[in-house]
């Protein structure tokens, strides 16, 4: 993982919905807690906009955070971010800490990689339909994926692929495929649009009828 996220944190005395009404109208700030490992929860503040900033990029829902608690630093993910309802403002985020050897959760996104240049949608007129965009899996924090490719080439027409069919990276595991083979869901597959079926159907009725003719 060759980026890294810091993030900028303070300790947070007062809690409950007055509190941090106050936090997020006088300070910018938004409430967080960070749990997890031997260690109690700890309340602390985070700057509002720093953290909306960061989570512009993809990268930073699967990737091991550092939260700064006035020099004190944190290994972390972020595991849960609650938003206003309506409003464009985040309410609150909770981090969980992580330890290098203790497997840790996330759920990684997928790319979908050589799907304009697929041979079934390029030149057979297929539509990719993509069922799921991210994933589950379970690892060591340093085996931790930024991302995970499915690489669109060699699908066929019709062809349904499923998490068993992705290729994991070293010291991944996939936590759907964990609970057995009920549980191994299409990711993406590629069809032709509806109403080519339908074109080419007909097409073929056609043709059967001209040649009954003769």
């Amino acid at each position: 993982m060759s980026q890294e996220f810091v993030i900028e944190a303070f300790p947070r005395d007062d809690q409950g919905k007055g509190a941090s009404r106050r936090l997020r109208r006088e300070e910018r700030k938004i409430p967080a807690i960070i749990y997890g490992g031997d260690k109690d929860a700890t309340p602390v503040a985070i700057w509002h906009n720093e953290l909306k900033k960061a989570l512009e990029n993809e990268a930073f829902f699967s990737h091991i955070l550092t939260v700064d608690i006035q020099g004190k630093k944190e290994s972390v993910i972020l595991k849960d971010l609650q938003r206003h309802p309506y409003k464009p403002i985040l309410t609150h985020a909770d981090f969980q800490r992580v330890d290098k050897d203790h497997e840790i959760h996330v759920n990684v996104p997928l790319h979908f990689i050589n799907e304009e240049t697929a041979p079934a949608i390029k030149l057979q007129g297929g539509v990719a339909n993509h069922q799921i965009n991210e994933v589950e899996v379970i690892c060591l924090p340093q085996n931790l994926p930024e991302f995970i490719e499915v690489d669109m080439t060699e699908v066929d027409m019709d062809q349904v692929v499923h998490l068993s069919d992705l290729k994991l990276p070293e010291g991944v595991k996939i936590a759907a495929l964990q609970q057995g083979e009920d549980h191994d869901l299409p990711v993406v597959a590629i069809h032709k649009p509806r109403g080519a079926k339908v074109d080419d159907s007909e097409e073929g009725s056609e043709e059967g009828e001209e040649g009954g003719e003769e």
